[in-house]
């Protein structure tokens, strides 16, 4: 297995985490659950790792498909440099679950600023983190692409956007 491989099989974890994460921290304030809350907070502070992961393998699974017919460089790119906005709202996320947790270590009533600023930050990045996964997944699944760009293969070449079958 290489990083490249490491990142397809991790890339929907900060999507799917975050989203995950955010559910429980929402049923843990509307619950008033402190014990939740500590889940969920531990939760997103493993997803922030994780797209930190996925980020930094970014580049060796850019190496294992740039040359694959249908790959536009100008979609790697693009989903590369959203990438870096989604990973930075991702860690902030875990930066703030974390700082939260230390916080709520020893209480026994749950403050609602820990919660209200970890789930604000966290809608934010889970809303980076879609983008940056629609814009990885037009680079090999061309059924979602918006037809902006067309893959190599000329104008009659396989694989063109818009064309009769």
């Amino acid at each position: 297995m290489t990083l490249g491989h490491l990142h397809l099989m991790l890339n929907h974890l900060p999507l799917f985490g975050l989203l995950i994460g955010l559910l429980l921290l929402g049923a843990a304030m509307w619950r008033g659950s402190i014990e939740l809350t500590r889940a969920a907070m531990v939760l997103l502070v493993l997803v922030a790792g994780a797209a930190v992961v996925v980020y930094l393998t970014g580049e060796a699974a850019e190496e294992l498909v740039e040359n694959l017919p249908g790959v536009s460089e100008e979609l790697i790119e693009r989903h590369e440099e959203t990438a870096l906005v989604a990973t930075v709202g991702a860690t902030l996320v875990g930066l703030a679950a974390a700082v939260g947790l230390w916080r709520l270590r020893a209480v026994t009533v749950l403050p609602p600023w820990p919660s209200r600023l970890v789930l604000a930050l966290g809608l934010v990045a889970l809303a980076l983190v879609a983008w940056t996964a629609g814009q990885g997944g037009q680079i090999r699944h061309t059924e979602i692409r918006s037809g902006a760009l067309e893959p190599s293969g000329g104008e009659d070449g396989p694989g063109r956007l818009g064309s009769e079958p």
